[in-house]
């Protein structure tokens, strides 16, 4: 599940208005951030789905600052493909996708290496009219011969498919061409491959867009920094797959932070399959709740992995993420894109303390025009509780840039960020996982 600060950076996903199956025209950007003590000189390389180089630029990303790539001017039109950034500093990349202008919006982290085997726990067909498509990126030096296998869990067939993917170079699933997933499928995937391989996940509703990660690998423990429920008109469903091989109960307990009261639930996930939390149980109740989740039982003791959604229905808005191993945690936390007040959009960061004792946690901001030597905090959190901070309540005008959060002494901290829109009409909420580093 790890994504971390890296030398070598692979981003799964960039396009640059293609049309795909979903009638959507796709344009994606990326802001990289330099996290080491010395300026960053960075090799961008963009690769077309059949191996070859499209473009490559150097650039050089002064230290403790960040630069955003959008538009991307390198590559033409049309461009469906994969970036591979190279740097002799440690950095840390995040991609904004956008679909047809700013109707879709969605997010994602890049990766800092690849694995053999990645797991997509949720993927659908014709669900309520949600589909999803993902890429699948070469991250060896070979060619990779790529195998996925498709599990129903509530609706649907299994399937397989094959494709061979060039190194450094990505590959298209579209699961709403796959018919014979059957005319509507719930489920999840499992990616083998005999390179290492990434994968990113696109989840397309009728007016929502969200991306989220495949995961190299699960967890006993999952932690999850941001719950919604009844919230102004967001709520949130957690997808847990049990990538074991024996069936396990598992539990998940959330802990309020800005509203609502502690509580848990219990489900069965099966081996090789999922379970739904969260969004019927809070329906169930009806309670408002802003605050976190966190795996407190796993009777088995198997590898869990998770995608969270986030929805406002009557608003147009959703972004996903993926459940974070608190056995990745640091003292500190790297967010690429931080903004306020920009052209409407603003920032929510969503800071969890995933240790077992009180830590303090003080942000710093990277420099923006006249905003220099910024921080917010510090503030204490007690073990399982989420610091959520609007940055338009920090600045009284316009920034964007990134951050740094850093834990007292032993603490463990993991993070999410919320990018949103409020008066947008489209889709104008996105969020990433944080960077431990």
């Amino acid at each position: 599940m790890k994504k971390s600060l890296f030398l070598a950076l692979v981003l799964v996903l960039v396009l640059v208005a293609p049309v795909l199956g979903d009638g959507i025209t796709y344009n994606t950007g990326f802001m990289v951030q330099n996290l080491g003590s010395t300026d960053a000189s960075i090799t961008i390389t963009y690769y077309n789905q059949d191996g070859t180089v499209a473009a490559t630029v150097n650039d050089t990303i002064p230290v403790d600052g960040s630069k955003n790539y959008y538009p991307l001017t390198a590559v033409p039109d049309g461009f469906n493909g994969s970036v591979v950034i190279s740097s002799n500093q440690p950095v840390a990349a995040v991609a904004n996708e956008l679909g047809n202008g700013t109707a879709y919006g969605a997010s994602y982290a890049g990766f800092d290496a690849g694995a053999t085997t990645m797991y997509l726990p949720t993927i659908m067909r014709n669900n309520g009219g949600f589909n999803t498509w993902f890429n699948v990126q070469n991250a060896g030096t070979a060619d990779a011969h790529v195998t996925v296998t498709y599990t129903p869990s509530t609706y649907g067939n299994a399937w397989t498919q094959t494709a061979t993917i060039k190194p450094g170079a990505a590959h298209t699933f579209d699961q709403a061409t796959t018919t014979a997933l059957g005319s509507r499928f719930v489920g999840s995937a499992k990616v083998t491959s005999d390179q290492p391989i990434v994968a990113t996940v696109n989840e397309v509703g009728p007016t929502t867009l969200l991306s989220y990660d495949g995961f190299g690998s699960g967890s006993t423990v999952v932690s999850f920094p941001l719950v919604n429920a009844n919230n102004a008109g967001y709520v949130t469903g957690i997808m847990i797959m049990n990538i074991g091989t024996v069936d396990t109960t598992v539990r998940v307990s959330y802990t309020p932070g800005i509203a609502g009261t502690a509580q848990w639930e219990e489900h069965v996930v099966p081996a090789g399959g999922s379970a739904s939390f969260a969004f019927q149980h809070f329906a169930d109740s009806g309670e408002r709740f802003v605050g976190s989740g966190l795996v407190t039982v796993n009777s088995a003791n198997q590898p869990l992995v998770a995608v969270v959604n986030q929805l406002n229905t009557s608003a147009n808005k959703g972004a996903a993420y993926g459940g974070l191993d608190p056995n990745d945690a640091t003292d500190k936390i790297s967010c690429p894109i931080i903004m306020a007040k920009n052209s409407g959009y603003f920032t929510g960061t969503n800071i969890m303390n995933v240790g077992t004792t009180a830590t303090t946690v003080t942000i710093a901001y990277s420099d923006y025009g006249s905003y220099t030597g910024m921080t917010s905090g510090p503030v204490t959190l007690n073990p399982g509780e989420t610091w959520s901070l609007n940055q338009d309540g920090v600045f009284a005008s316009k920034y964007v840039g990134s951050v740094t959060a850093t834990a007292s002494s032993g603490g463990k901290i993991m993070a999410i960020v919320n990018e949103l829109n409020m008066s947008a009409g489209g889709d104008a909420f996105l969020v990433y996982e944080g960077f431990n580093y």
